[in-house]
């Protein structure tokens, strides 16, 4: 998100510390076609960060719309990048608290957005407190600080609602046994593949998954001296991760063991760009496609002085195409149907990077924004609009309405800081033309700052969307 959007919420608390049913697979009436649901996830839309596991950023639910809207906001002392929604209809927030940085599992109330319960877990990779799913069961699946593999429920009893570890799996000899054990390196993403193994990726680019139906778990190390700074990606076809220097397709070989299928490296350019938070892709890989949902594998890269939107075959990695976009994103595309969606975050102020992420060139500049969709045509590409929109969250697209959903950042004096001088704005842009339809304010503090984290939009057109020290419930009034 982040695309990372995710780890911008992250950042948020380093900071601190100074129903619709929609058939897959086919176009729907609004926009766009949504890739297949992944049998061991949750809602299709809203058990991922980016919706689903092929980590589209589309919807199949209409979003609160270009009327008036109720936003309001709930402090919870912890940057939120992840909110999802079950089954059952109750949201869940994995957050990270301001005060020790440490993940925490909130469970909501529906119709306020206020916690009913929350689970605090161990501290582990930044990462860690950040990318994580719904399974088919409502559970949370995550990994904490100890190096297990957490499944976390809910119930309820005669004395409230409760979060609980439902079960744990030890996975932490497979994350740090290529290092030398201990705290050497530290699980950033997980995600089921269409066989129910949870796959998962390292700060240092280890992959690998845990097998449920065996009690497996096995590794290998994508590249040395490479590093994974955002979600991964699963679809029929394999397992999608990118490193900061390339894009690999995983699976699993005839033993049982992962095994990369192609790797393809990018242009990751001379240093991180102010607006980013590691040196490399900002991008979680998007699987897209018209037919199957999945023909397509998308990231960004990392080139100066625009980055490019890079497009592949999925089944053989063959580049489809490379297009010039934004000058730089943290942020995961959004892919449906034979359209791309990129938003710019050049020089969006976080508070803080993370610790090793490297200066930036130049050190510093002016958050730009604007946004750009891509189609794919033939052999090939082509830039259908652009628009200057500054999104300061990552967008999320409805396939229901048209519309693409997210939240705008206006200076009011450019000091460079992380929002004090800010407002934003809930806004609503037409994925069709560009145009931005409707901005409203929603809020005007340092709180209120969504640091480029993602929105989830509920069956009921509820938009949650995180933020530095708690998050946002918008809905139409």
């Amino acid at each position: 998100m982040f695309d990372r959007l995710g780890r911008a919420a992250a950042i948020a608390a380093l900071a601190a510390a100074a129903v619709l049913t929609v058939s897959t697979g086919t176009a729907t009436a609004g926009f766009g076609t949504l890739p297949p649901a992944n049998p061991h996830l949750g809602p299709l839309g809203t058990a991922t960060m980016h919706g689903d596991a092929e980590s589209s950023d589309a919807t199949p639910f209409a979003g609160p719309g270009t009327g008036n809207i109720v936003g309001e906001f709930r402090e919870l002392a912890a940057a939120c990048p992840t909110i999802l929604q079950g089954a059952d209809g109750l949201p869940q927030a994995l957050c990270t608290k301001i005060v020790d940085r440490a993940p925490t599992v909130f469970l909501l109330d529906p119709a306020s957005g206020q916690p009913l319960a929350s689970l605090d877990l161990a501290k582990g990779s930044l990462l860690g407190g950040v990318y994580a799913y719904l399974d088919d069961g409502d559970r949370m699946v995550t990994v904490d600080g100890s190096g297990k593999l957490l499944r976390i429920g809910h119930r309820h009893d005669g004395d409230g609602w409760t979060v609980f570890v439902d079960s744990a799996t030890e996975i932490s000899a497979a994350v740090t046994g290529h290092c030398g054990g201990g705290d050497c390196d530290a699980v950033s993403s997980v995600m089921p593949d269409f066989d129910g193994r949870v796959w998962f990726a390292t700060d240092n680019a280890a992959a690998g998954f845990a097998d449920p139906a065996t009690g497996a778990v096995h590794s290998i190390v994508l590249g040395p001296g490479e590093q994974v700074a955002n979600s991964i990606s699963s679809a029929p076809q394999g397992v999608a991760i990118a490193t900061t220097h390339a894009l690999y397709l995983v699976d699993v070989d005839a033993a049982g063991a992962p095994r990369v299928v192609w790797r393809r490296p990018y242009d990751r350019g001379p240093a991180r760009k102010p607006g980013q938070l590691s040196w490399g892709t900002g991008a979680t890989p998007t699987f897209f496609g018209p037919g199957s949902g999945t023909e397509y594998l998308a990231i960004t890269d990392n080139a100066v002085p625009r980055e490019n939107l890079l497009v592949f075959d999925t089944a053989t990695g063959a580049p489809v195409c490379s297009v010039p976009t934004v000058d730089g994103t943290e942020n995961s595309p959004i892919g449906s149907g034979t359209s791309l969606f990129v938003a710019s975050t050049y020089g969006y102020p976080y508070p803080a990077v993370p610790e090793g992420a490297g200066p930036s060139e130049p050190a510093s500049a002016p958050f730009t924004g604007g946004m750009v969709r891509v189609d794919v045509e033939g052999a090939g590409c082509r830039v259908v609009w652009t628009n200057s929109a500054l999104s300061a969250a990552v967008p999320r697209l409805s396939v229901a309405d048209g519309k693409i959903y997210t939240v705008t950042r206006h200076t009011v004096i450019p000091t460079g800081s992380a929002g004090l001088t800010d407002t934003f704005h809930y806004a609503v842009i037409d994925a069709a033309t560009g145009r931005v339809e409707t901005e409203q304010p929603i809020g005007a503090t340092a709180i209120h700052n969504t640091l480029q984290m993602v929105g989830t939009i509920a069956p009921d057109r509820t938009l949650y969307q995180g933020t530095m020290s708690g998050l946002f419930r918008i809905a139409p009034r």
